[in-house]
């Protein structure tokens, strides 16, 4: 009788052993510990939803783009040379027109300075020496609100006084602060166009808010300034259409991209 006690009880133990085993009693559970597939370490698992990932890298930020890089070109002029950084990214449309249009086309080659003032600019891009003006392409839009100013070694475009977007090939270099030469007033105002049903402009009007617009600023000497002193006071006189046109011409030999 009491063999068959003990045989019972050793059971009834062996029962309770069993199941606290199969419920995880006094350690932990398979959902709590696992085992590294890739180090072969120990380590808490993650819970994700189903049909999601979860990256141990955060997100790389987008690269900004590149600004524009401002060419530099050198005009060899038979006064000696004069360095020019434009401003690709504030005048973007002058630029390409100065470089691509004419410079690398080899068109400034032979052409003059043939208006220099000294107390205020000079002026060169349009004219050979026997005073022939040169063929040009279609005229550009004017980009005088960019904020840039024609203070002395900016160099500007030349237009029509009467139109705004007329600049060509033409271009000054400012030898003094020309501020009546920026551009006055609000682009609202300067791009005013009267509907139908609204009384036209006069005359007068038109011509003062095209002559508002100003000069497009889209470079500036970085060096050689004492080249653009020496044209600006060279002597001059008038001639014909000239009213200041050097006695003794100043050419542009060839204009060289170095940036």
């Amino acid at each position: 009788m009491q063999a068959a006690r003990l045989v019972l009880l050793g059971l009834a133990v062996l029962a309770l052993i069993v199941a606290c085993w199969l419920t995880g009693c006094g350690g932990g559970s398979q959902a709590d510990v696992a085992v590294s597939s890739v180090d072969g370490g120990v380590g808490p698992t993650t819970t994700t939803a189903p049909g999601t990932s979860i990256s141990s890298q955060p997100a790389k930020p987008k690269p900004t783009p590149p600004k524009p890089v401002d060419p530099v070109i050198v005009l060899h002029t038979s006064a000696g040379d004069i360095q020019l950084q434009l401003f690709r990214e504030k005048a973007p449309q002058s630029v390409d027109n100065f470089l691509h249009n004419y410079a690398q086309r080899q068109f400034y080659d032979g052409t003059i300075f043939h208006h220099v003032e000294g107390s205020s600019m000079i002026i060169g891009g349009g004219y050979t020496n026997d005073l022939t003006a040169k063929e040009t392409r279609s005229p550009i839009y004017n980009e005088s609100q960019n904020g840039l100013k024609n203070v002395r070694g900016a160099v500007a475009m030349i237009r029509d006084p009467a139109k705004a977007h007329s600049a060509t090939s033409q271009f000054f270099i400012n030898v003094a602060d020309n501020p009546a030469l920026d551009c006055q007033g609000d682009p609202d105002r300067l791009n005013y166009s009267p509907s139908d049903d609204e009384q036209a402009e006069s005359p007068e009007a038109a011509l003062n808010r095209e002559q508002a617009w100003g000069y497009c600023v889209f470079g500036e000497v970085t060096a050689g300034m004492e080249i653009v002193d020496r044209i600006a006071q060279a002597p001059t006189a008038a001639d014909g259409d000239f009213a200041r046109l050097p006695v003794q011409p100043i050419t542009i030999n060839s204009v060289e991209r170095i940036r």
